[in-house]
């Protein structure tokens, strides 16, 4: 019986399933990267060259369509005028270091602003007016 051993290596790599793998994980990513809905509102803020590092409790924003909304445990809530002062009060514990920062639209008039000012200072808040850097 003449039976011969195959003791050749072969040498060759093939990459066509390491391209596979590139592809699949591209995929991926770009399929769960559109998933994630940022929990942020497209305010066109006032410019300052003033900036404050203060780290805020909680958010208001006011769009330019005048609605409100509030930051709850890093979501934000939709809510009325008149909802804003009883969660500000339910949620907030007054502590000295305490911050509120204002996001206000550059077209929203004035009296929305000093509304939400005036909820502040009824109830002892500080608030942060929040800008954007002047360019």
């Amino acid at each position: 019986m003449a039976l011969k051993k195959r003791n050749k290596i072969d040498a060759s790599f093939s990459m066509s399933s390491m391209t596979d793998i590139v592809f699949l994980l591209l995929i991926f990513f770009m399929v769960t990267s559109t998933l994630i809905a940022p929990n942020a509102l497209k305010l066109l803020l006032p410019q300052s060259s003033n900036q404050t590092q203060a780290k805020p409790l909680t958010t208001i924003s006011i769009t330019s369509d005048l609605r409100y909304f509030v930051n709850e445990n890093g979501k934000l809530l939709q809510v009325q005028f008149n909802d804003i002062e009883p969660f500000l009060q339910r949620t907030i514990v007054p502590e000295e270091d305490m911050y509120i920062s204002l996001h206000a639209d550059q077209t929203v008039p004035i009296e929305e602003v000093v509304k939400i000012m005036n909820i502040a200072r009824r109830n002892e808040y500080k608030m942060i007016l929040a800008t954007s850097p002047e360019k």
